[in-house]
């Protein structure tokens, strides 16, 4: 939880290191020529892709279908929280390092996406030079960075265990959901990037009293 309060604070005081710099790859060139504007703006287009990965990682996190395989001879799958054994479904007793992991990733995942979808809000209100819609697009690359994490501890873990153990195995809608709201959640947070830059970038109007 430390680390976002860490990351905000960096990009806030515009510090020229490699974090900024880092930042700047989303915000350098957004003009893509034919590229349709969501929702009028950049910023819409963000708030949008960011509202979609919040409710997919939130749909992934609370499933049941990370993984589905076989156990003896029974139809079998399993989330984060619960197994089902032909769809009699019981909560994970042992404590595994990896599934710790994996909750807390995808949790702090989702708490950084609804930040973002609230900050990029803002834009409709305050206009999208507000510094609220940076760091919005922040805390969505963020979230997509802490569910990237999760799903590649689940990913080594599975496929280097449960991989051994069962021969008929595979991964299911709710980790394939995962990754889609990783996707949406980079992208979410490149259009509230672009949008900022695009906005500040901006010549400022004339002033009508000096004419």
């Amino acid at each position: 939880m430390a680390l976002l309060p860490l990351f905000l604070f960096v990009f806030e005081n515009d510090r020229d290191d490699s974090l900024t710099q880092w930042v700047r790859l989303f915000t350098e060139d957004c003009a893509i020529p034919g590229l349709p504007l969501m929702l009028y703006t950049w910023a819409g287009g963000g708030t949008l892709c960011g509202v979609a990965a919040l409710v997919l990682l939130i749909v992934s996190t609370a499933t049941d279908f990370w993984m589905q395989y076989r156990y003896s001879g029974n139809s079998a799958n399993q989330g984060l929280w619960r197994f089902c054994i032909n769809n009699k479904c019981h909560a994970h007793t042992l404590t595994v390092a990896f599934w710790d992991a994996t909750r807390a990733f995808m949790l702090l995942s989702i708490l950084s996406c609804f930040a973002g979808v609230v900050l990029g809000l803002s834009a409709f209100a305050n206009g999208a030079k507000s510094r609220r819609v940076r760091t919005g697009g922040i805390a969505l690359l963020l979230s997509g960075f802490l569910a990237l994490l999760a799903l590649a501890i689940y990913t080594g873990v599975t496929v280097n265990f449960f991989g051994k153990r069962y021969i008929d195995w595979r991964f299911s809608w709710s980790y394939i959901l995962g990754w889609l709201g990783i996707i949406l959640s980079f992208t979410a947070g490149g259009f509230q990037l672009c949008a900022y830059q695009r906005n500040t970038a901006e010549p400022p109007p004339p002033d009508v009293s000096d004419s």
